[in-house]
């Protein structure tokens, strides 16, 4: 049925206007307006006076003969200005079958809105309500972003060879009252630029912050809160509620005062960026925007065209090889990273890119070769999840030149070795040198890989080594939500304890897990707050959970010094600095590529790969031989004497011990210069710890 149109007014001086750009585009003059929908009869433009309005102050009605260029509909209005609320209605026929679902009566944000205000009483259920829902719904705002002032900024196009990636949620990071923050500002933009100081001295290089894109906080079980930001309503504007001031264009110059300050601090911003959905979810979801202008184009549709092909386990799958969402696809990706100045973009559930409008893969898919081959990315960091909710895994052999890839078998491997599993040597040893069975056939250099072994999706650190099993009864799914394998060892005692042995070697475990990410090549990525081992308390999907279980608690700072000590200085160690940076200002990454590579056991040169093997030794040589690392990896229950590599004769060359994760602080970990010397032709590795020596002339460099 064909929803007749509101009362409306033109007015003389309303024009026709031009299809592009897409969006509100501000001028001297007023603002153009132009909005893509090939099968809306009727489209009105909506202008509020403000966001809390029950109805429009002004509605324009677009004349398909004059306001409408092919399936663009445009209109230009004299006099508007930045901060303008306005929005759309699109009539047309609502058909399922053939993937039509217009609804006149819903008001929709534009899907190139560079703002979006929320009202009030916003109400995702009384949006989805049949009826006019003007009073309850998000609408966009008119933007000018080249009225900022970036004060010679630019995208800071750091090697990723030197990168180590912090993943941060921004509320998450400085909401919690242990922040000392005042209270307007934790939970904001403005609250994470209050912490680069922090940022700055753990000695990380990017952060990758948790979707950041306007989502519907709503869109979670009732009584919770989508706290993670996966379901976006948005790829163009910021997320309102991290802004700590006010106004309808506050949002977009508090983010970008937090890049400008963060670039200022040499530290990148990486967007968490969700292509593969929306928040509208399936044929029950809120009309709120693509699903009100073009539903046939922007989303994967079974045969049955009522429904929707879901491959991402949420309700929708985003059409990404489409024109139409190419091309917004791209057009965002290069607005963050013209007018944000934005470092690069990790995908998740990159795989679903790959896929076409029937929902099989591609060979080429043009969506993913837009990306890769544009000019205005490039340099960009592209950051793909291999993977999506359907099975698609293609890890080792996503599609390009430039990506790289969330590394899950380095998460896997580690946790299977560290946690003492049988047959987990081999694939150790592969992912230290940055998987070369994954990636050598693509001639990649290492930092192909991000190496993790916790994200936001699953346990924290703390938990991994706390917990057996998951504990996610706070979500209200009866524990049936989140991954059931984890390959987690709770260590002896399942959660929280006050047995000293279990703590100290959950407390040696965390350090493992910190010095196998940071000594392996590739780039590698830390979860917030794992470095002073936050606790969500065995919940593994804390997705729905805006309260201090997700939140970073400062006080652990204190409690976890020890821990937060060895990453800083394993961070400094990874950098171009204490012995690395004797050797040609290489960093780890560059000196493992050129180096030669020796494999031990607990003899030298007889490295055992067997399956009940739990230990492995290396010797690392730099090519100028100015100095030798020698690593221990001893996973097994029980200590271990490791024969050393002989020193030559005659001269002053001694071994010296620049970490052993079984010492307690500040002996776990030394910089080289205090490093002490260790005498004899065999070193004793106690049970599950991490050992680098270091060879090198006396007197130690300065």
């Amino acid at each position: 049925m064909d929803c007749q149109p509101h009362t409306w007014f033109e007015g003389e001086t309303v024009q026709a206007g031009a299809s592009a750009p897409l969006g509100a585009t501000v001028s001297a003059h007023g603002v153009n307006f132009s909005v893509f929908s090939k099968s809306a009869t009727q489209i009105e433009l909506l202008l509020f006076d403000d966001v809390n309005a029950a109805q429009p102050a002004r509605v324009i009605l677009l004349d398909p003969n004059r306001h409408r260029t092919y399936h663009y509909w445009n209109v230009f209005v004299p006099g508007l200005k930045p901060g303008q609320i306005y929005a759309y209605r699109a009539h047309g026929p609502f058909a399922p079958e053939r993937g039509w679902r217009f609804d006149g009566d819903k008001v929709l944000i534009d899907p190139y809105g560079l703002a979006v205000a929320v009202p009030q009483g916003y109400d995702r259920d009384a949006v989805g309500r049949a009826g006019d829902n003007a009073a309850v719904a998000m609408k966009s705002v008119v933007a000018d972003p080249s009225r900022y002032d970036w004060e010679g900024d630019r995208p800071l196009r750091r090697p990723l060879a030197e990168t180590v990636i912090y993943e941060l949620h921004v509320r998450g990071f400085t909401r919690h009252p242990s922040s000392g923050l005042a209270t307007e500002k934790r939970g904001t933009y403005a609250g994470l630029m209050e912490k680069i100081p922090y940022l700055k001295d753990l000695g990380v290089t990017a952060v990758e912050l948790l979707p950041v894109f306007q989502f519907d906080p709503q869109d979670a079980p009732r009584g919770r809160a989508n706290y993670w930001g996966y379901q976006p309503v948005s790829f163009f504007a910021p997320h309102h509620a991290y802004c700590s001031r006010q106004g309808a264009l506050a949002a977009l110059d508090e983010f970008r005062d937090m890049v400008k300050a963060l670039h200022r601090a040499g530290i990148e911003v990486i967007l968490d960026v969700v292509f593969n959905h929306t928040t509208e979810g399936g044929k029950n979801g809120p009309t709120l925007c693509y699903r009100g202008l073009g539903n046939e184009f922007y989303y994967i549709l079974e045969t049955d065209k009522s429904r929707y092909a879901d491959y991402t386990g949420c309700g929708n799958t985003l059409n990404a090889n489409q024109p139409i969402v190419r091309r917004m696809i791209q057009d965002s990706l290069r607005y963050w990273v013209t007018q944000m100045h934005v470092d690069g973009f990790r995908f998740d559930l990159a795989s679903i890119l790959s896929r076409d409008e029937t929902g099989h893969p591609l060979p080429n898919p043009p969506v993913l070769w837009d990306i890769e081959s544009d000019p205005v990315l490039a340099g960009t960091k592209l950051i793909a999840e291999a993977w999506d909710a359907a099975g698609l895994y293609q890890v080792g052999s996503f599609i390009g030149d430039t990506w790289q890839e969330w590394n899950g078998r380095f998460r896997d491997d580690v946790r299977r070795f560290l946690k003492s599993d049988s047959g987990a040597v081999p694939a150790m040893a592969a992912r230290f040198l940055g998987s070369p069975d994954i990636y050598a056939h693509k001639e990649r250099e290492a930092e192909q890989s991000i190496n993790f072994v916790t994200c936001h999706d699953g346990f924290t650190l703390n938990d991994l080594v706390s917990y057996n099993g998951k504990h996610n009864e706070a979500n209200g799914e009866n524990n049936r939500d989140g991954a059931n394998d984890n390959q987690s060892w709770n260590c002896g005692v399942e959660g929280p304890t006050d047995n000293r042995e279990v703590e100290a070697l959950r407390n040696r475990q965390v350090k493992n897990f910190f010095a196998l990410t940071l000594l392996s090549a590739g780039t590698p990525m830390l979860s917030m707050g794992d470095e002073v081992r936050r606790t969500q308390h065995g919940n593994n999907n804390a997705y729905c959970q805006d309260s201090e279980l997700s939140w970073f608690d400062w006080r652990f700072l204190d409690k976890h010094a020890d821990v937060h000590r060895f990453v800083t200085e394993l961070n400094a160690f990874r950098q171009r600095r204490d012995v690395v940076a004797h050797e040609g200002r290489l960093s780890l990454n560059q000196l493992l590529r050129k180096a030669s590579i020796q494999w031990h056991g607990v003899k030298l040169n007889q490295p055992d790969w067997s399956e009940h093997s739990h230990a492995l030794a290396f010797t690392l040589q730099s090519l100028a031989v100015r100095f030798l690392l020698h690593g221990i990896f001893n996973a097994y229950w029980e200590p271990l004497s490791f024969e050393l590599p002989p020193v030559p004769e005659g001269g002053r060359l001694v071994w010296r011990r620049c970490m052993d994760t079984a010492l307690s602080a500040p002996d776990d970990i030394v910089r080289f210069a205090a490093a002490p010397p260790v005498s004899g032709s065999v070193y004793v590795a106690q049970p599950r710890s991490v050992v680098l020596l270091a060879l090198a002339l006396q007197p130690a460099p300065g």
